[in-house]
């Protein structure tokens, strides 16, 4: 994509975290998938609590969720996005649900200006709309749908070491007022879901994700770019989209090291959600 310069926002004193969670399966918080009262509640508690996380009330959102795949890394540029239904199976109702944030074409241009600095080449998508990544967390966590927000997606090809450069690029939207969500599943095996044996090797991947997160920069972000050599790591990521938003949100975070912000089970399975904030 090419772009004119845009101006860049301010600086603010008041940089903003970067927040890898879990966004659950499909519609999971609007209709009944079985799931035990304590890993709903616990999963909605979390989400509900992310608005206090940023210092100040953020001027936007920019999430990459792990169901978005392009050739060059790609942003949504509408002003009104629309709805992406991008599930199956589900009753009625949940095809009507919305969201209604506003685009920010602005941030769009901001996001492809940093990243063509950066080497990338980047694309635009004035039609996309909020999939389930985005638009179901987020109607938890800001039901009023009052922020302007912007989609990016994966890069395919889903190289590691490439999705933490590209946060690595994205890294001065923080001081810009922009808070940046990588949005995935830290289990993400549709069959283990169901098989009471995978419950093992997640809590063992996650040990080594909850210790990766919390170490120096360099460190982790070498250990994230080999994390396919993790205990158990393709057992609880056959295919690695839902972990990927993870390298994105490390690459951002630069100095600032990580926390595993929140534990909880889905379906009998270990899942978490990182912060890297300020010091």
């Amino acid at each position: 994509m090419t772009t004119t310069p845009t101006t860049t926002p301010r600086s603010t004193n008041q940089r903003m975290p970067v927040v890898y969670l879990p966004h659950g399966g499909g519609p999971w918080p609007f209709v009944d998938l079985g799931l035990p009262p304590g890993e709903k509640d616990g999963l909605l508690a979390y989400l509900r609590s992310l608005p206090d996380l940023p210092p100040t009330r953020p001027r936007a959102l920019l999430v990459v969720s792990a169901h978005w795949e392009a050739t060059a890394p790609t942003v949504m540029t509408a002003e009104r996005p629309p709805m992406l239904y991008d599930y199956r199976g589900f009753p009625p109702e949940t095809y009507a649900l919305t969201w209604p944030a506003p685009g920010d074409p602005q941030l769009a241009a901001r996001v492809c200006e940093l990243l063509g600095s950066a080497g990338f080449a980047t694309a635009a998508d004035p039609a996309r709309g909020f999939d389930h990544g985005t638009f179901v967390p987020l109607m938890v966590a800001y039901p009023d749908a009052d922020i302007p927000a912007v989609q990016l997606s994966l890069q395919a090809g889903l190289d590691p070491d490439r999705h933490i450069a590209l946060g690595r690029a994205l890294a001065p939207l923080r001081d810009e007022g922009v808070f940046l969500i990588g949005s995935g599943m830290s289990f993400h095996n549709m069959r283990g879901f169901g098989d009471p044996a995978a419950a093992a090797p997640s809590a063992e991947f996650h040990a080594w994700l909850d210790e990766t997160a919390a170490l120096e920069p360099r460190a982790r972000d070498q250990r994230l770019a080999g994390w396919s050599s993790a205990p158990a790591a393709r057992q609880v990521h056959p295919r690695e989209e839902h972990l990927l938003p993870l390298m994105v949100v490390a690459g951002a975070a630069g100095g600032d090291r990580g926390s595993a912000a929140y534990t909880g089970t889905y379906m009998g399975k270990r899942i978490a959600a990182y912060h890297f904030v300020a010091a």
